[in-house]
């Protein structure tokens, strides 16, 4: 078997972390990836492009750009240098480069070798019981997917994943494709990170996205950032702080672990803030224990609740609640018999800190709540969501200026791709929509999400697996299991750039799909064609390439896309797919028929900028059967840990993007060299008797099964007692796939309870 993370050991380096994050420092790392990976002219170029309105959309976070003025040298962060130089590397994996490495010398490769290994220059294809991917022309590609999909007994035999990365024209033909094809199953990557966020909001709001635009960031009285580590995941956001505290706002930070992006900030861009040794941004830190959130957001509206009752009016907003909201009564009633002691005891955050949170809470009329996976991936993350709605609802802070509920989404058009089809779910006026534009009966019944499919793979239930981007294997839960699934389709089908672990873990045949960049020309029949993305705060924009493409031999997503869905429905087709592969305004004017917030999308998509889409919540226009925003009543949340045992959360390193990763480093945690580390207090350290840089292993058990990871370092870091961390993929092999959040399936990749044991020579 192919190892799924190698269990190499590098050098372990500790260093002090940094007081601050950007400045400088990031400046000088992001020209090293684009000197070390690209040539530096075309890497100006392509960055001086990036995210401005004639340009091209980042192929990293979905942070907003700004409306108006947009930098003219540097609308990009650290990450966004590093992406590019990942995407428009100057090296090649040819035929001969597969040729040279067979799939157990790829499989011995570390993620960060395997995707420095460079771009795909062409189609290439894994043969039953090869050892080596051959090259394959595109027509033959496209015959081996039509034979295997038509051979099937059902269409829900198949399953199609989507990355967040594909744009809205190659989403929406995708969709329409698998719907054609007779199936639902459309597994995507929000199942795997902020499904619990569309469930919960859609609950309680009416729409299951943000209501924020940039603007409210900057113009907040109070920005509460919680489960979030923006300083690396969305770096650009930093600014928006900043700017809010220039304004005069203050922000609050909740978190297990004291990030670095979340303490202070130096605008690079700015010489007197680089003088000034840049701005401070978190006015409180509350570090809460894994998954605690609740039982510190509960304390906080005890509190709150404790002096409403003392002058009614003065601390919640009682004519939004009365005129907006529905469920108050029984919300307060659960105030009632909520002990407060109990809630602090749970989130490990002292009386004095949450008095004080809740004092700057009460002071405040506009508030912004943001927030990321850190909520997003427990068992009982709907509920936590919908606990931080119940607290900007008494306030009255979602539907005015400086006000709302802001998910951090991380893929540049993951929320897009859901707006324009990709979900398992197929809701029946976006069905009307597609049968009366194609003239086709689309399935009514509901796919498999992310979880789902997995099971379906290992039960050989789904024979078939096709990906649009991403890194399947390395995003996945359960790691082990995941892989037991793929090497049982019949086919595997990755659209990628570059080499990466999908390709190792693979079905009896398989595909690599070279596509186009995000940063490349993409020349049709008609002329060059761009592309659309939504971003965090719904704004629709164009995106542009500018850079020629690394190979004669790329196809675009929306061209592969075509040709499979040609050659796989033939006659049976209503749609022309040719034409939509052609001129992308075609698909445009098809979404803007089916979708929605569309209408005129080729014209508005043109302005520059974008355009808004709609979004009921900002004008108090909750979408819920009775038009009100609805406050909740949840339990709160139990760890019972044995002992010996930890709550262990994963996360990204800074030298990290989801699953690319960049470089070896962690920067802002003060980890060079390795990524095999655990993250433990220091504390818990001495009573386990481990030693920084001592190898353990990692182990899981749920329902009866043991899950390992092997050969990690101790790193000794600030973290509540009884918690861990350490970085995925690396232990996601420990994240049980017969565990996920109640409502959204999302696997529960921040709070898995695991032993350490250290490692006998």
């Amino acid at each position: 078997m192919n190892e799924l993370t190698p269990e190499r050991l590098f050098d372990l380096e500790l260093r002090e972390r940094p007081e601050h994050a950007a400045g400088l420092k990031a400046v000088a790392i992001s020209v090293q990836h684009v000197e070390e990976y690209m040539h530096f002219g075309e890497g100006m170029h392509a960055l001086l492009k990036m995210n401005q309105k004639d340009g091209f959309d980042c192929p990293g976070c979905a942070w907003p750009d700004p409306d108006g003025r947009r930098s003219p040298i540097a609308e990009y962060c650290e990450n966004g240098a590093k992406a590019i130089a990942e995407e428009a590397t100057n090296m090649r994996v040819t035929p001969e480069w597969f040729a040279k490495h067979s799939i157990n010398e790829m499989g011995a490769m570390t993620d960060f070798e395997l995707g420095k290994s460079g771009r795909i220059t062409q189609p290439m294809y894994l043969a039953p019981g090869a050892t080596h991917y051959v090259p394959i022309s595109w027509d033959d590609a496209f015959k081996t997917i039509a034979e295997e999909l038509n051979a099937l007994n059902s269409p829900d035999e198949a399953t199609f994943y989507t990355s967040g990365r594909a744009s809205n024209e190659a989403a929406f033909l995708y969709q329409l494709f698998v719907r054609q094809y007779g199936t639902n199953n459309l597994p995507d990557c929000s199942n795997m990170c902020h499904e619990s966020t569309g469930t919960a909001l859609s609950e309680t709001i009416g729409i299951g996205k943000g209501t924020t635009t940039l603007q409210d960031l900057h113009d907040a009285d109070l920005i509460i950032v919680m489960g979030q580590n923006p300083g690396t995941n969305h770096p650009r956001q930093l600014n928006a702080f900043e700017k809010c505290k220039k304004n005069g706002g203050r922000i609050i930070s909740v978190n297990p672990l004291p990030e670095t992006g979340l303490m202070k900030f130096i605008d690079p861009q700015s010489p007197l803030d680089i003088l000034k040794r840049g701005t401070k941004l978190t006015d409180l830190f509350l570090q809460v224990k894994i998954n605690e959130d609740m039982s510190l957001v509960r304390a906080i509206c005890k509190i709150l609740w404790e002096e409403e009752k003392k002058a009614p009016g003065t601390v919640f907003d009682q004519e939004f609640i009365e005129t907006h909201t529905a469920g108050y009564n029984a919300w307060t009633k659960m105030l009632e018999d909520t002990s407060l002691q109990e809630c602090i005891d749970g989130c490990g955050v002292s009386a004095m800190q949450i008095h004080e949170a809740a004092g700057m809470i009460h002071g405040s009329e506009k508030i912004v709540l943001c927030y990321a996976m850190g909520l997003t991936q427990h068992e009982n993350s709907v509920d936590v969501i919908q606990e931080m709605v119940n607290l900007l609802l008494l306030k009255g802070s979602i539907g005015k200026p400086g006000a709302g509920i802001c998910p951090v989404r991380g893929h540049s058009n993951v929320q897009g791709d859901r707006t324009v089809g990709i979900w398992e779910k197929l809701k029946p006026e976006f069905r009307d929509a597609l049968k009366a534009h194609f003239n086709f009966e689309p399935p009514k019944e509901d796919g498999f999400d992310v979880v789902n499919s997995i099971k379906a793979m290992h039960a050989g239930t789904v024979k078939v697996f096709f990906a649009l981007g991403g890194n399947f294997i390395s995003a996945t839960p359960d790691t082990s299991y995941t892989a037991e699934g793929l090497r049982q389709c019949n086919l595997t089908v990755q659209i990628s750039t570059k080499p990466n672990r999908s390709h190792v873990v693979h079905g009896k045949k398989a595909l690599i799909l070279p596509c186009l960049g995000r940063t490349e020309k993409d020349i049709r029949a008609t002329g060059e064609q761009f592309v659309s993305c939504e971003n965090s705060m719904g704004v629709v924009q164009m995106s542009k390439g500018v850079l020629n493409p690394k190979s004669p031999h790329l196809r675009s997503e929306v061209s592969i896309i075509c040709g499979v869905a040609a050659a796989t429905l033939g006659d049976k087709s209503t749609v022309d797919w040719a034409a939509m592969a052609n001129d992308y305004d075609s698909i445009r004017d098809a979404i803007a028929s089916c979708v929605t917030g569309f209408e005129r999308y080729n014209e508005r998509v043109r302005e520059p900028g974008g355009f808004y889409l709609p979004n009921g919540p900002r004008n108090r226009n909750f979408g819920t059967d009775d038009g009100k925003a609805h406050f909740t009543v949840s339990p709160l949340s139990t760890h019972q840990l044995a002992e010996g045992e930890y709550l262990m959360m994963t996360v990204r390193s800074h030298d990290q993007y989801n699953t690319t990763i960049y470089g070896m480093h962690d920067r802002y945690r003060g980890i060079h060299n390795e990524r095999r580390v655990v993250m433990m207090n220091e504390e818990d350290m001495k009573k386990a008797g481990l030693k920084a840089g001592e190898k353990v292993d990692l182990t899981s058990e749920y329902d009866g099964e043991v899950r390992h990871a092997r050969l990690f370092q101790v790193v000794p870091y600030s973290i509540p007692s009884g918690n861990i961390c350490t970085y995925f993929p690396e232990a996601n092999t420990l994240v049980p796939i017969t565990r996920s959040a109640r409502k959204s399936n999302t696997p529960i990749s921040k709070s898995v309870r695991v032993k350490v044991t250290a490692k006998k020579d």
